[in-house]
């Protein structure tokens, strides 16, 4: 099995994109793990008849994205969401793209909108090792496009 087809066969080939505040595009280089999942409220209730009527809710996205850091671009993204609202007191939310190869070399698109990023680590500088960081985020919907 050819590489590019082996990645592709096991969700590796994958590129994700955060939107930053003023327009730019930030793409995480080096990902070594990315997850997602989708927050639901779980309904439940019981007719007159006896009957169990269960519902979950769609409520929004959550996530991590871990990558190798590679250059600064994640930390202007929240030097940049910070100052909007240390300045201006606007909370700014960002738009996030996963692209991903199928094995017929297609690409689909999640795109994942109002998500609210967190630096969750910045990332351990210490000799001879990788600076590995990671974002966690929260959605409230994700599309195919």
């Amino acid at each position: 099995m050819a590489t590019e087809n082996y990645n592709a066969v096991y969700g590796r080939a994958l590129t994700i994109v955060l939107m930053s505040p003023n327009g730019g595009q930030v793409q995480i280089d080096n990902l070594q793990n990315w997850k997602f999942a989708q927050e639901t409220t779980n309904i439940k209730r019981t007719r007159m008849d006896g009957v169990q009527l269960n519902a979950e809710l769609p409520t929004g996205w959550t996530g991590t994205i871990e990558f190798d850091r590679s250059t600064n671009d994640v930390e202007y993204l929240f030097s940049a969401i910070q100052s909007a609202w240390i300045n201006g007191g606007n909370y700014v939310t960002s738009a996030l793209f996963a692209y991903i190869t199928e094995l017929d070399g297609s690409v689909t698109t999640l795109q994942f909108d109002n998500v609210a990023l967190k630096l969750s680590d910045g990332g351990s500088y210490k000799g001879d090792a990788v600076v590995t960081m990671s974002i966690s985020f929260a959605a409230n919907s994700m599309k195919l496009v």
